[in-house]
């Protein structure tokens, strides 16, 4: 099992309480977590990325449990298992797109260490995200949205973390857009060897996931 988490529960400065489901996910699997806005959906992928302190309950990545692990060792856990699809997708903009999708193996030897080439493996990457070696030393800021997702998730996938977190990576693209988005994805992301934990509010994106699991508690 790559990840497990087992009776979360974090308490917000306002004093908004929030009980998660528990979520598990083994190699292949890709889990899709529903709600609406401000129902707590990015808060449990900051939680098991450990960007947020557990306060209660258990989340166990890789074997180790983050209860048991120092903020270091918590740290390289991350580094080395987690790549993450942020929803403000958070490239660097003076940067090129190859310089972007290295950040991805840049803390992480482990991951470093699973590419044999490097330039060939981001071209192979963006090449399975519709885009190609063309674009490598274009400064990102010059790419539309759409082809800045798709660097963003070269740079997730790249060195084969084994879980790969998705904060509403489709949320300003219109239906047909998301569609390709996804399915590219799938293409991509490698079922012997990953698992996929993504959030959103939109549910008609359920077909394209093993499991549907709703942030109040109630499984789809």
């Amino acid at each position: 099992m790559i990840l497990t988490t087992k009776d979360l529960r974090y308490t917000y400065q306002n004093g908004e309480t929030i009980n998660f489901p528990d979520v598990a996910l083994d190699v292949g699997k890709k889990v899709l977590i529903v709600g609406y806005s401000g129902s707590g959906k990015t808060t449990l992928l900051n939680l098991i990325a450990g960007a947020l302190k557990v306060q209660q309950g258990e989340i166990t990545l890789a074997e180790k449990n983050y209860s048991s692990l120092s903020s270091g060792q918590l740290d390289k856990i991350r580094a080395d298992n987690i790549g993450y699809i942020f929803q403000t997708l958070n490239l660097i903009p003076f940067l090129s797109v190859m310089e972007n999708i290295e950040l991805g193996v840049r803390f992480s030897k482990n991951r470093r260490s699973n590419v044999s080439d490097l330039t060939q493996e981001i071209v192979r990457l963006l090449t399975s995200l519709g885009l190609g070696k063309k674009v490598l030393d274009t400064s990102v800021n010059r790419l539309s949205i759409g082809q800045q997702q798709r660097v963003a998730v070269a740079r997730a996938l790249l060195g084969q973390p084994a879980l790969v977190l998705a904060d509403e990576p489709t949320s300003a693209l219109d239906k047909e857009s998301a569609k390709n988005f996804l399915n590219e994805l799938s293409t991509t992301f490698d079922t012997s060897k990953q698992a996929l934990l993504m959030v959103s509010h939109d549910l008609s994106l359920a077909p394209y996931f093993d499991q549907v699991i709703d942030i109040t508690n109630k499984n789809v």
